[in-house]
C-alpha cells in the first residue's frame, strides 16, 4: 500500500500537486510555474513524505516532460488517464468540470483506487533515435518532391487523431 500518494494536473504555464494519505485525506498542496526548476520545488515540498509516489495526469502527453525530469530523480511515476481523473471528479462533484485547485486530488485517488494502472518509464532515446532514422516528412507547400528531412516520431507532428499519412509523413522506404 502507497503510504503518500501526489497527485500533479499539468498544464502549459503551472503544475498543481495535492498529496493525500492511503485514507485520502489531504496533505498538502502546492501550485508551481512550469520552468527548469519545477521538479526541485517538488521534490524539496515532497520530502516530508519519503513513501511517495507521483500520479501524473497525462504523463504521456502534456505531463510528459514532468514525469521524465521525475523520474530521472529517481521517483516512482504513475500515468494517470485523464478519464480516470474525470471519473472521480463526477462521483466526488456531479460533474466532470475542471478547476485547478481540485484537478490533481482526483488525479491521486484515482490512482490509490485503480487497480492496473500503468507505471511510467523512462524515454529510451536508442528508440526516439531509430523512428527519426525510419520516417521522413514531405510537405508539398514547403518542399519539393525531392526534398526529404527526417522528423521526430509521427506522433508529435499528429495530434488530435489525425493520421500520419494526412500531412505528408511517409515511412522511408515506401516513397
Amino acid at each position: 500500500m502507497v503510504a503518500v500518494m501526489i497527485g500533479i494536473d499539468p498544464h502549459k504555464a503551472s503544475h498543481t500537486a495535492v498529496a493525500i494519505n492511503a485514507a485520502e485525506e489531504p496533505l498538502g498542496q502546492l501550485q508551481v510555474r512550469a520552468c527548469a526548476a519545477q521538479v526541485e520545488r517538488l521534490l524539496a515540498w515532497a520530502q516530508a513524505w519519503p513513501e511517495r509516489t507521483w500520479a501524473v495526469e497525462g504523463a504521456g502527453g502534456l505531463g510528459h516532460l514532468l514525469a521524465q525530469q521525475l523520474l530521472a530523480a529517481g521517483e516512482r511515476v504513475l500515468d494517470m488517464p485523464p478519464k480516470l481523473s474525470a471519473r472521480v471528479r463526477l462521483l466526488e462533484a456531479g460533474d466532470t468540470n475542471k478547476n485547478d485547485p481540485n484537478d490533481a486530488r482526483p488525479a491521486a485517488v484515482a490512482a490509490l483506487r485503480s487497480r492496473g494502472v500503468r507505471e511510467a518509464s523512462r524515454d529510451d532515446h536508442a528508440a526516439v533515435l531509430k523512428v527519426w532514422s525510419l520516417c521522413r516528412y514531405r510537405h508539398k507547400d514547403h518542399y519539393p518532391d525531392t526534398a526529404v528531412m527526417p522528423i521526430p516520431a509521427a506522433g508529435v507532428l499528429v495530434g488530435g487523431g489525425g493520421r500520419a499519412r494526412d500531412i505528408g509523413i511517409i515511412p522511408a522506404g515506401s516513397a
